[in-house]
C-alpha cells in the first residue's frame, strides 16, 4: 500500500527528498526498495496506534534540517492513499508559494449534507441533529468538506509549531469524489479495489 503514496511523492518531481518514518524494518525495506529514503529509526514515543501525525512530521523534519539542512516547504502524504494523483501535490505547493498560508489541505466533499445527519436518543429514536435544518432543501445548505486522507503541505516554521493544520492559516484543495478514499478498515480496502477496477475500465 505504501508504495502507491511514494511513487505518487517521486513522480511529482517537486520534492527534493522523499523520505519514510517508520519504526517497523519490513516498511522500511519496502519503502527503500520503492525509492524512499529511510534515514532513521521512528522512537517509540511516537509510534503505535496512537500516535499523533504532527509530532511525527516535526521529528522527520527536525531530523532532516540537523543533519542534512535547511527545509522551506514539508509535505505529509499519508501511506493509504492509493488514488493520490502527483498533480495534487504539484498544485498543493504551488498553492503555498503563491499565497501567504501555512497550509495546503486535501479535502472532499461530503456527498450528502451534514446539517441534515440523524442521531439516535437516549431512548434509540432517530432525531435530526440539528432540527433547524430539517426542512430545509438540500441544495440550500452550505458545502461542507472533510479531510481526504492523502497529505497535507505547509511551511516548515508552521509544520513544527502547529498541532493541527486547522490551527494555522490552512487553504483546501479540493480532491473529486473518485480519488477520495481513505483505508483504515478491511470494508474500505474493499471499496478502494472496486473504485480502482472501475477506474480502469
Amino acid at each position: 500500500m505504501i508504495v502507491w503514496s511514494i511513487q505518487a511523492a517521486l513522480e511529482s518531481n517537486v520534492f527534493d527528498k522523499v523520505i519514510v518514518s517508520t519504526d517497523d524494518d519490513e516498511v522500511a525495506s519496502i519503502a527503500q526498495a520503492a525509492g524512499a529514503l529511510v534515514p532513521f529509526q521512528r522512537p517509540r514515543e511516537l509510534s503505535g496506534d496512537h500516535a499523533a501525525t504532527m509530532p511525527v512530521v516535526a521529528h522527520a523534519i527536525g531530523w532532516w534540517q540537523k543533519n542534512c539542512g535547511p527545509l522551506d516547504f514539508g509535505c505529509c502524504v499519508y501511506a493509504t492513499a492509493p488514488f493520490l494523483r502527483p498533480a495534487s501535490l504539484v498544485e498543493s505547493i504551488r498553492m503555498l508559494r503563491t499565497s501567504v498560508a501555512e497550509f495546503v489541505l486535501s479535502v472532499g466533499q461530503f456527498r450528502y449534507p451534514v446539517q441534515r445527519s440523524l442521531r439516535l436518543d437516549g431512548l434509540g429514536n432517530l432525531n435530526f441533529a440539528e432540527p433547524e435544518n430539517a426542512l430545509k432543501r438540500s441544495q440550500d445548505l452550505e458545502t461542507r468538506y472533510h479531510d481526504a486522507g492523502q497529505f497535507f503541505a505547509g511551511r516548515v516554521e508552521a509544520l513544527m509549531t502547529h498541532e493541527s493544520v486547522l490551527f494555522g492559516q490552512c487553504l483546501p484543495l479540493i480532491i473529486p469524489d473518485d480519488e477520495v478514499i481513505d483505508i483504515d478498515t478491511e470494508k474500505d480496502w474493499c471499496l478502494a479495489e472496486k473504485l480502482y477496477l472501475a477506474r480502469a475500465q
